[in-house]
């Protein structure tokens, strides 16, 4: 299996731009490519913090409306708190608090947001939980209900997540999903066993779902990718000195992607095209169509 040909990548990718510079860099994107996420309804879960933070922050200086997700109401206000700061509008910043393990949560939050908008032209799914320290050795010693929780959030609350947006996402003409995996989802670190095989199993999900979605909708502009975002300075890793912004260029180039972009394919934040199992790498550049 390989994991990437540097053959296979997208140039011009922006980890190092400045959250505050944002109108002068628009995160690496052309301005028509910019302007096609003006307007737009999205949905970004994990909302409150790490990635799912600057993916919401990042789509809302773009002019689109956002739901920012997540459990913790105060970390939802602490991203538009940030925004505004940023000098971004953050009038089209939703907040939809939802626990993504519950489907009578989401099936709520999915009411609240039918109350501003019928559609929704994309979901990122940033809600994660790491890897427990309740034992050294998990995949031996590990409670039942550590392993419980960390699958039903990062993989099981995913799956409920895209399940409840999918009549929003299918009521246009074509819709995006990203899901943010790990190379964990390669990975067999011991220690990190839980981790390792919830982001395998997102990995699954992810392109499982563009193939299925691919199907059932043949007449919509389908594109259901998998980003790795790697190492940065989250709630999971207070130790990075990596800015979480440096995944936005990436997750932009493929949420503002036009018709006819990747669906089911694997993207590392730093341009490259991913393969895992069967999936291949995406064969052409990200931004050869504005």
């Amino acid at each position: 299996m390989r994991l990437f040909q540097k053959s296979s990548s997208t140039t011009s990718i922006l980890q190092n731009a400045h959250p505050s510079s944002w109108r002068e860099h628009r995160f690496g994107l052309s301005g028509s490519r910019w302007e096609r996420l003006k307007g737009k309804d999205f949905w970004v879960t994990g909302a409150g913090t790490g990635y799912g933070r600057c993916i919401a922050l990042a789509l809302a200086a773009a002019g689109a409306r956002v739901f920012l997700s997540g459990r913790r109401v105060e970390k939802l206000r602490e991203t538009v708190d940030e925004g505004t700061a940023l000098g971004i509008d953050v009038r089209q910043c939703i907040e939809v608090p939802v626990d993504i393990r519950s489907e009578e949560d989401l099936v709520r939050a999915v009411k609240n947001i039918q109350l501003v908008t019928p559609s929704l032209y994309g979901l990122v799914n940033s809600a994660a939980l790491p890897q427990s320290g309740e034992a050294a050795f998990p995949l031996t010693a590990q409670s039942g209900a550590c392993w419980t929780n960390l699958l039903n959030t990062n993989v099981t609350g995913q799956w409920l997540t895209c399940k409840a947006a999918m009549p929003l996402l299918s009521h246009g003409d074509g819709f995006r999903i990203l899901f943010l995996s790990s190379f964990a989802g390669w990975a067999s670190t011991p220690g990190f066993g839980p981790y390792n095989i919830s982001k395998s199993a997102v990995n699954t999900l992810g392109v499982s779902l563009a193939a299925e979605c691919g199907v059932r909708y043949p007449e919509k502009d389908v594109q259901i990718n998998v980003l790795v975002p790697g190492e940065a300075r989250t709630e999971m890793n207070q130790g990075s000195t990596e800015s979480p912004y440096a995944v936005v260029s990436m997750v932009l180039v493929l949420l503002s992607h036009p018709p006819g972009g990747p669906n089911g394919y694997f993207f590392s934040r730093d341009g490259r095209h991913l393969a895992f199992a069967y999936t291949s790498e995406y064969p052409r550049s990200l931004l050869t169509v504005h």
